[in-house]
């Protein structure tokens, strides 16, 4: 899994390790590496490089000797990216694409072509709710986790009759070090939490549940398609009045 050393892709590999899997930790920042226990196999790579991806991939498959799940997880929503579109810079912008956007598809290129020739896998993007709805001053983070929910959709069609699911999960605000930081630009930690109908924002172990049900068998129906785990916020929808505040 990709962006595995903290927040939601931490809670996701160790959700994983502790069902009794071998997880592969892709990540750049080798100080949070230090954090991971032992059962987490820790490779730095950059998943804005098609090389690194591939030679991920081609490492893993010979050590392990195949690929059962990909999550694509790894993304960053820098506090500089919270401005209008015209106000964004082009680096900002350019390295958000090739994070969050083309870290997926590199990833997503090499684990298929590993799963087809196994005619078995999954593959989950870690999209957003900001994929399905929006705000002001948020022109570049959400429009690609769009992006990464209709990659699923294209991802599980393309590859259905070959024994491999792709499914896509939307989290709502989540409990992990990214939303810390940008906690500001969204109102808040009340405000945020007040977004959401059951009033508070989630924990990273709660993606971690969704996708370990999504790579089970227990989804074996389930492909080409988006699970938001949201505390209800796609439901309220951008129109709805806010909730009273119940604190």
């Amino acid at each position: 899994m990709t962006g595995g050393c903290n927040g939601i892709g931490r809670a996701i590999a160790d959700g994983f390790a502790n069902s009794g899997a071998t997880v592969i930790v892709a990540d750049v920042d080798v100080v949070l590496s230090k954090t991971l226990p032992a059962s987490l196999h820790f490779k730095q790579v950059d998943v804005s490089s098609e090389e690194q991806c591939a030679a991920l991939v081609e490492w893993t498959r010979s050590t392990f000797g195949g690929i059962d799940v990909l999550v694509n997880n790894a993304a960053i929503q820098p506090p500089s990216s919270y401005l209008r579109v015209e106000d964004v810079d082009r680096t900002t912008y350019e390295q958000m694409v090739s994070i969050n956007l083309s870290g997926y598809f590199f990833m997503a290129k090499y684990c298929l072509k590993v799963m087809r020739q196994q005619q078995s896998g999954v593959v989950v993007n870690i999209s957003s709710g900001q994929g399905h709805r929006t705000a002001r001053q948020v022109p570049v983070y959400g429009p690609i986790k769009a992006a990464n929910i209709l990659q699923a959709m294209q991802w599980g069609i393309e590859y259905a009759r070959e024994g491999i699911r792709v499914i896509s999960v939307s989290p709502g605000a989540i409990d992990t070090p990214l939303v810390r930081a940008s906690l500001e630009a969204q109102g808040g930690e009340k405000e945020l939490a007040n977004r959401h109908p059951l009033g508070r924002i989630g924990r990273p172990e709660e993606i971690a549940n969704a996708v370990l049900w999504l790579a089970s068998s227990d989804a074996s129906f389930v492909t080409a398609t988006d699970l938001s785990v949201d505390g209800g916020l796609k439901a309220f929808g951008a129109f709805a009045d806010p909730y009273p505040y119940s604190h």
